[in-house]
């Protein structure tokens, strides 16, 4: 396949492409592609308490509540690293100790451009309120559980699945 021609169809908060694609045989095929730009998320393990810190807040997509771990987009000209450390002070209110990248995966390759790069993080202190930032109407519950209590979750996320199993095989 190629794309041989590419158009934004919509340039709100998130972008929408129509794209057109070649087949080997020369068939052009529309899609439409979601590119809402690329993202970040954290599990975070307070290294003092011995808890793993995540976030509860509604999400349009899923529409509800959904248990996840830290995340957000990557602002212009910033790296995935400052990224998450400004996610995980913004969301959680902590200050990261040690940051280790788990993966970079696509969050739907069917339909969507965006990449999420997953960290483990280790924090030892929370200096900030966290909750997330009132000019971007985030209302964020901070939940802490115990390696044995995060074990136990349902989780519905993806990219918290990820996070946690890798934790469940890397640091117990």
């Amino acid at each position: 396949m190629q794309i041989v021609h590419r158009a934004r169809v919509y340039d709100g908060h998130f972008k929408l492409n129509k794209l057109t694609l070649k087949t080997q045989e020369g068939e052009e095929l529309p899609r439409e592609q979601f590119a809402p730009g690329h993202a970040v998320a954290a599990l975070v393990f307070d290294t003092q308490q011995q808890h793993y810190v995540l976030t509860r807040q509604y999400r349009v997509g899923a529409e509800r509540e959904l248990l996840e771990i830290a995340a957000g987009m990557i602002d212009k000209d910033e790296s995935p690293e400052t990224a998450v450390r400004r996610e995980i002070q913004e969301e959680l209110g902590y200050d990261i100790d040690q940051l280790t990248l788990i993966a970079t995966v696509w969050s739907s390759p069917g339909v969507s451009a965006e990449t999420i790069a997953v960290y483990y993080a280790e924090a030892s202190r929370q200096s900030g309120q966290g909750g997330g930032l009132a000019a971007e109407h985030e209302q964020i519950e901070i939940v802490r559980l115990t390696r044995e209590e995060l074990a136990k979750e349902a989780l519905l996320d993806a990219k918290t699945l990820l996070a946690v199993q890798w934790a469940q095989l890397h640091r117990s």
